[in-house]
């Protein structure tokens, strides 16, 4: 069996409505995508995905309603739950579409601790995108409301809350994942790059962080023995010159040449940069090939090798 971990982007779940049918609507679609690799009857899969709109909006309602008999949790334990909600969804239309097509698949999901240095740059500046989208006239209302707060603009779309994204170093279910992995279960974990948690002596605590879902995924592909991974995000391939006349697909491409485009700044941040980072990474340390791709081209991928495949040099 060829082993392959999927990375969903957040527009694998997310669309415009953010209620909890609009988001298992999503996720079904995403699973007829994904059971197109199971229907190949020799790929297992690993799956995670990202949960920063859902940490986000979460953690706005817990603000809202926050008192002091009923305090609003802290953000690793949002992750937490949305781990577990996004978990939960995924599995449900995993196991519809694999019935549908009379897959025989097994399916699971794992809540998932990531192991993060306490003296990671990250915490002194934070950089990962979480919640919604603020226009530049509400900017200054929403710092009123949360002065601790840190507020970017993401990649042209608007403004929102960033919060620290340490490098993950390990993951605490390492050890059961290999397991049910080797045992064909097709498992969901990392979700949301895992819940990030501090080592120190026999302490284990939650850290207000999101990892990136790129480098988790990466880890996890690195722990898995993965023949592949591939990061599935809006865009067809990853480009350099983007949005300019002289804008250029990236098809097959050594790690030594994307390696060049990051030192040109080719790819934003907080958007292609770390998933190209996370793909460089992956195929550095297995000698295997990582793929970007968009999720309405899994099918033209399977058929034809079509999207961005990033080979060892």
């Amino acid at each position: 069996m060829k082993r392959i971990v999927v990375a969903l982007g957040g527009n694998a779940i997310l669309t415009d409505d953010p209620s909890a049918q609009a988001q298992q609507a999503a996720l079904l679609r995403t699973a007829n995508y994904l059971t197109d690799f199971i229907a190949q009857g020799d790929i297992q899969l690993v799956i995670t995905h990202g949960n920063g709109p859902q940490v986000g909006n979460l953690l706005l309602q817990e603000l809202a309603g926050s008192s002091e008999s009923n305090p609003a949790m802290p953000l690793d334990t949002v992750g937490a739950m949305t781990q577990g909600e996004i978990g939960l969804w995924l599995a449900n239309a995993l196991d519809m579409k694999a019935d549908e097509r009379q897959l025989p698949v097994k399916i699971m999901t794992m809540l998932t601790r990531t192991v993060v240095d306490e003296h990671d740059k990250a915490f002194q500046n934070p950089s990962k995108p979480i919640g919604v989208f603020y226009q530049e006239n509400e900017v200054n209302e929403v710092k009123k409301e949360h002065p601790d707060w840190q507020l970017v603009e993401d990649a042209g779309r608007g403004f929102r809350r960033v919060v620290p994204s340490p490098k993950p170093l390990s993951i605490m279910e390492a050890d059961a994942i290999k397991s049910l992995v080797e045992k064909g279960m097709t498992l969901i974990a990392a979700g949301g790059g895992g819940v990030p948690v501090i080592k120190s002596g026999e302490e284990i605590r939650g850290v207000e962080a999101v990892i990136d879902k790129d480098f988790s995924a990466a880890k996890l592909a690195e722990l898995v023995d993965a023949d592949q991974l591939i990061i599935l995000t809006a865009v067809k391939y990853v480009a350099i010159n983007y949005h300019k006349p002289s804008q250029r697909d990236l098809h097959q491409v050594k790690v030594a040449e994307m390696k060049q485009f990051l030192s040109e700044n080719q790819f934003a941040p907080g958007s292609m940069k770390p998933k190209v980072e996370a793909a460089i990474s992956f195929v550095e340390k297995s000698n295997k090939p990582a793929v970007i791709t968009s999720l309405d081209n899994i099918s033209s991928y399977l058929k034809n090798g079509d999207g961005t495949i990033i080979l060892p040099d």
